[in-house]
C-alpha cells in the first residue's frame, strides 16, 4: 500500500461513516465498516511505523 494511497482509502472510509446515520444503519453492516475502518488504520499506523523507524523501547 502507497503511503497516499493509504491516506486516501482511510479519509474516504472516514467520510462514508461521517456522512451516514448510524441509526439507519443495520448494526451488521455498521459493524463491518467499524472493523474495515479498524483495519485500515492499523494498517496504515504500521506503515507509519515502518517508514519512521519506530521501535518498541528496548528493541
Amino acid at each position: 500500500m502507497e503511503w497516499g494511497c493509504g491516506v486516501r482509502e482511510l479519509a474516504t472510509a472516514i467520510d462514508l461513516l461521517s456522512a451516514e446515520d448510524p441509526s439507519d444503519i443495520p448494526r451488521g453492516v455498521l459493524a463491518e465498516q467499524l472493523i474495515e475502518l479498524h483495519w485500515q488504520m492499523a494498517r496504515l499506523q504500521a506503515q507509519i511505523a515502518r517508514r519512521t523507524y519506530v521501535r518498541a523501547p528496548g528493541a
